[in-house]
This record gives C-alpha cells, structure tokens and sequence, in this order.
C-alpha cells in the first residue's frame, strides 16, 4: 500500500513538472517569434517615421517661406512657433538659405540627384545604411535672409519645446528685401 502512495505522488509530481517545463518552452519560443518580428517590423517602422517627420519638415519650410513672401513691407513682422523633433533646422544669413538636415533610414529621392518640390530642394545623400537628407530653401535672387540682423548661422537643434522665430521686414536694399530672423 505504501508503494501505491508513493508512485501516485511520483506520477502527479512529475506531470506538474513537465508543465511547468512545456510553459518555459512555449514562453521561450513566443519571445523568439516576437524578436524575429521586430527585426524586420522595426526598420520598416523607423523608416515610416522618418518620410514622415521629412513631409512635415517640407511642410514647416513651406509655411517659413509663405510668411517671408507675405510680410507685406518693411516694418511687418510674424512670429511663427517651430518644433524640431529630429533633424536640424538652419538659417544661414551668409548663404541666404534656410535648410533643414535630418539623418533618415528612409530613401527619400534617388541618392545624390537635387529634386525640386515647389521651391524647396531635396537632396539625399547615402552613408551605409543611413541617408542624409537636406532640404533647402535658397532666397538668394529677391531675399537678403539674416539672423540676429547679421549673416550668420544659426543651428535649431532637436529639442522638446518649440523655438518661437521672429521674422521680420527690415526694407530693401540693393534690390534685395532683407528679412531678419531671431529665435524669441
């Protein structure tokens, strides 16, 4: 009778156990499914999110450029409310270009070959598996574009507060409408 007890106990004992292992190896074999998922989802995803933060990136270029085009005359001045998440926005007084520089994982253009959306040149330039891309909005023929009234650069940095620009008509000169911008 003993005997009896002891193989029931063994039996049951036993049973627990090899549920307990067939848990850990189906855990184990979802964790491996889900990783190898994410392997191939997470480029495609970073990829997505990268063409989109480039649109919009097209897009706060576009309303810059509207407000510049739409001052009215000297004296007038518009406060725009800019937010860079990725990348880097640049006025560049010297050039009279305001450009936006972004490392993507997504191919925006064909590598190497300037594409015009509307006023707005796109370049993408390839590094392995990353691709720079530039978008440029060059006022160099009508707009003498400066920063802090000087041709300097200055760099807009990511950052999790917007950047409140100043942008202003300062007259003309040379045949030229010269626009002043300064972060407030």
């Amino acid at each position: 009778m003993n005997r009896k007890k002891r193989f029931v106990c063994n039996n049951f004992e036993s049973k627990a156990g090899q549920i307990w292992v067939e848990t850990v190896i189906y855990t184990l074999i979802a964790f491996a499914l889900i990783g190898l998922v994410l392997t191939f989802a997470k480029p495609k995803i970073e990829e997505i999110q990268d063409k989109g933060t480039i649109e919009q990136s097209i897009s706060v270029l576009e309303e810059i450029d509207d407000i510049i085009r739409n001052l009215g005359g000297a004296g007038n001045q518009r406060v725009i409310t800019l937010k860079v998440g990725e990348g880097e926005l640049n006025i560049d007084g010297a050039s009279d270009k305001i450009f936006f520089e972004l490392e993507s994982r997504y191919k925006y253009s064909e590598p190497g070959i300037n594409i015009n959306i509307g006023e707005i040149k796109v370049l993408t330039e390839e590094k392995a598996r990353i691709y720079n891309v530039t978008l440029t909005r060059d006022y160099d023929e009508n707009y003498d574009i400066k920063y802090n009234n000087a041709d300097d650069l200055r760099k807009l940095n990511s950052a999790s507060t917007p950047y409140k620009i100043l942008i202003s008509d300062k007259g003309e000169t040379e045949n030229k409408r010269v626009i002043n911008m300064e972060v407030i």
